[in-house]
């Protein structure tokens, strides 16, 4: 097969993907989203940075498991968790479980950085019920809640 051959026929396997599609569009509105808060913060706020921010416990998170559960080294967790703290977003604190660990938590301005992120992805979510309309939008919703439910509570086994 030739490579502009291969070529199409990725696209157009990709095209006919819904779970393609979906990966794409995440990443788009994710991109558009970073780049709407790092206007509005004045912050170099990066893809990275917000990955790590759901995994972020609000009593605080240790970093053995941050790394854990984000799938990377202590160290490239450390290093990003490094990167937040330098910008206001988490701090450190003892762990009150056990005096030599520490806990990785959301600043003042972290939690604040939180809402404005929130009401960010609120104006997307408008912007997109106006491009597809709100029954549209409705059914998106509740299809995308219902993929999360069955992701999180089935185990790669159960399938």
């Amino acid at each position: 097969m030739g490579v502009g051959t291969f070529e199409t026929k990725l696209e157009e396997e990709k095209a006919r993907s819904t779970v393609q599609l979906l990966f794409k569009a995440a990443r788009l509105l994710n991109e558009r989203a970073i780049a709407t808060l790092r206007e509005r913060t004045k912050q170099p706020i990066r893809t990275a940075h917000t990955a790590v921010l759901p995994h972020i416990d609000l009593e605080g998170t240790r970093l053995t498991d941050l790394a854990a559960k984000l799938g990377v080294t202590k160290q490239a967790a450390g290093q990003l968790v490094d990167e937040l703290v330098a910008l206001g977003q988490l701090e450190r604190i003892p762990d009150p479980a056990d005096a030599r660990a520490k806990l990785i938590r959301f600043s003042k301005r972290g939690r604040a950085g939180l809402l404005e992120g929130l009401a960010t992805l609120q104006a997307l979510e408008a912007d997109l019920t106006t491009l597809i309309g709100a029954p549209a939008m409705k059914t998106l919703h509740d299809a995308l809640a219902k993929i999360i439910h069955h992701e999180q509570t089935h185990t790669p086994n159960d399938r």
